[in-house]
């Protein structure tokens, strides 16, 4: 099992492609696992032309659980510097979803000189007027943890429609099958709060953003009620040189119907 270590904290990691080729990693957002990234998915990107790395960030799937220890996102973004240290990658591109979003931005804003690039999806600055969740959005958030499998999988399930995608990229029985091989992969509540006060730790980048010379993407969807498409767009607006991309119809998820046109829109 190929991990990477950053002082105490083991991180899994898998890749996809031709490891000489210039290196992608793809991060995850709040309590996500790597499997998240399907492995069909990775293989259009490794098909541009890229090595694409899927990784478990810290607390989450198979890496290092942190039980007792806060920790912030600029910890988090020394995990991906250290799973480019075990793959002996000096830069690589970086895009994040979500909480990975954000520790993409971290990583602009702390490791500059080992990126080539920094795409930050369905994101947003950490400034409480930009990107602000839906009530309804919320409650799916903030809802206490499932006490069993099926009732994991139901929750999934059922946020799906109330922040994800168009309703007709929204596929019930495939949201189960994922729901159910991330619970059996990985149950981990607890792991999951560790990762939102991390996010509540790091407050405001917006200063920092500002300064950031990384080139940067920014993708959001115009039906994201979880992070409102404001986060992404103050995103853009703040890093020099930004682009923003809105993906119409696309919500806080990821469904294939997006994929192509997701892929195409970074490697251009």
């Amino acid at each position: 099992m190929p991990t990477a270590r950053n002082d105490e904290v083991e991180i899994f990691y898998e890749t996809f492609g031709d490891a000489t080729s210039p290196t992608l990693i793809l991060i995850n957002g709040l309590g996500s696992q790597c499997i998240n990234y399907p492995e069909a998915w990775c293989a259009l990107f490794a098909a541009e032309g890229y090595q694409v790395v899927r990784m478990d960030n810290r607390d989450v799937g198979l890496s290092s659980k942190l039980d007792g220890v806060d920790y912030r996102l600029g910890d988090m973004a020394a995990d991906v510097v250290a799973v480019m240290d075990a793959l002996g990658v000096a830069m690589a591109h970086v895009l994040g979803c979500s909480l990975g979003g954000m520790v993409v931005q971290r990583l602009a804003i702390d490791h500059a000189d080992r990126l080539l690039s920094a795409t930050s999806v369905m994101s947003m600055t950490g400034e409480p007027d930009y990107g602000r969740s839906a009530p309804d959005a919320l409650a799916v958030l903030l809802a206490p943890p499932a006490t069993s499998r099926d009732e994991y999988i139901e929750h999934h399930v059922a946020a799906q429609h109330v922040y994800g995608s168009k309703p007709e990229w929204v596929d019930d029985e495939a949201n189960r099958g994922r729901a159910a091989a991330a619970y059996d992969r990985c149950f981990c509540p607890a792991g999951v709060a560790r990762q939102a006060a991390a996010v509540a730790r790091d407050g405001s980048r917006a200063e920092q953003l500002a300064g950031v010379r990384v080139r940067m993407l920014v993708m959001h969807g115009s039906r994201d009620r979880l992070i409102d498409p404001s986060g992404g767009r103050r995103t853009a607006e703040l890093v020099p040189g930004a682009s923003y991309v809105e993906i119409e119809g696309m919500g806080h998820d990821y469904p294939p119907a997006v994929w192509p046109q997701w892929v195409a829109t970074w490697a251009e």
